[in-house]
């Protein structure tokens, strides 16, 4: 048996006995755990079949050998040798264009993405559909004044990287730079349109007041929009965070330590239920909401195959809630961001209709930032007044 024919079977095993219930990730540890004499070549490449399979599966048909030979096709641009060796014909054609590739094999978008009735208007159907099929790229944010450290630090280290404007850099995909660059204080491992998601800040200066601002991130997680935030406004900004899950605000407050950025106040809340008690009012909320995060399923492939449209509807109840109640906290005129990295209009603009009607607010803007065309993560934001 080839070495071929090994990835194939070790990819089908492992794709067996996952049932979409955790991170396609940590499965992949456990198999290769388990399979010591796996080198890091081989290790690579099983996992790229498996998550190539994953983002196709769904519009493709016949065994799982062939679902996965046909997402290698479908998904890698330059001659492979595991089609070369299992399916020549296939491995004469894998350098057509992606569109080519898809009518080659018939395959039928709306298959392979079958929720286009669940998203938002301004979302391209078709060209979100094919993004699936493109690996997505690792962007960088490089926080002010560290640019010159930075580009001298990767050029030492000969990482190739792209500089895409003044903060924002791509490399290439599985780069490791924590060995190289001073993450959190000097860079932050953050997707293109995450970093852009308070701009409206920018397009609209004398917005808010000159003073230290009061600021309340809601839904913290792990902090880059509190450290977003931070820098935008050049650390005029008093924060207190929270978040559901206690080891998570352990972890923001270990990064925003690293970042150089103090806390007023840290707080473990479930604002789906109550709204907690605070030592302020806010001038700007962030609400970087739980959602599907049907935005970045193109790094996620495995929440695209084992999703269930139900759950929309229970994630926008939880929304909805949690955002009702954080808006108690805000100051008049100030600053509501609702943020998803959600594709889904229930998810999105349903949550700020029913918050203009039920909470009273100003829709200043909302928008879908769209990484499908750039190999990055799609936004949903919102930005609303009191």
């Amino acid at each position: 048996m080839s070495r071929f024919h090994s990835y194939l079977n070790a990819a089908v095993n492992i794709i067996d006995t996952y049932k979409g219930d955790q991170s396609f990730h940590f499965v992949l540890q456990q198999f290769f755990a388990s399979h010591k004499k796996m080198g890091s070549r081989d290790r690579k490449t099983v996992a790229s079949l498996c998550y190539q399979y994953f983002r196709t599966c769904k519009a493709l048909n016949g065994s799982k050998e062939e679902k996965i030979i046909h997402a290698v096709f479908l998904c890698e641009t330059s001659e492979n040798a595991l089609l070369r060796e299992l399916h020549p014909d296939l491995a004469d054609k894998t350098t057509l264009p992606l569109q080519d590739k898809i009518e080659f094999l018939k395959i039928d978008l709306a298959k392979l993405f079958p929720f286009k009735d669940q998203l938002g208007e301004a979302i391209n159907f078709d060209d979100f559909a094919r993004s699936f099929m493109i690996q997505p790229k690792l962007f960088v944010r490089v926080r002010p004044g560290k640019l010159t450290k930075v580009l001298g630090a990767l050029k030492t280290a000969g990482i190739v990287y792209e500089q895409i404007n003044a903060n924002s850099l791509t490399l290439q995909h599985a780069t490791s730079v924590k060995d190289t660059l001073a993450v959190n204080k000097d860079v932050l491992i953050q997707d293109l349109n995450s970093q852009n998601v308070f701009n409206f800040l920018e397009e609209q200066p004398g917005l808010l007041p000159s003073r230290q601002l009061a600021v309340w991130d809601c839904c913290a997680a792990s902090g880059g929009k509190s450290i977003l935030l931070y820098d935008k406004l050049k650390g005029n900004i008093k924060l207190t965070v929270s978040d559901i899950r206690k080891n998570m605000l352990i972890n923001l407050q270990q990064r925003l330590q690293q970042a150089g950025i103090p806390i007023y106040n840290s707080l473990v809340a479930d604002l789906s239920k109550v709204v907690p008690e605070l030592n302020d009012s806010f001038d700007i909320i962030i609400c970087d909401a739980p959602c599907t995060g049907s935005g970045t399923w193109s790094r996620t492939p495995e929440q695209l195959a084992f999703f269930k449209p139900a759950s929309i509807i229970q994630y926008a109840a939880l929304q909805k809630k949690i955002a009702e109640n954080a808006i108690t906290q805000l100051k008049q005129d100030g600053l509501f961001f609702y943020i998803t990295c959600s594709v889904f209009r229930d998810e999105n603009e349903a949550v700020v209709e029913f918050l203009q009607s039920k909470c009273k607010l100003q829709l200043l803007q909302q928008n879908y930032l769209k990484g499908y065309d750039k190999q990055a993560d799609t936004m949903f934001v919102a930005v609303l007044k009191k």
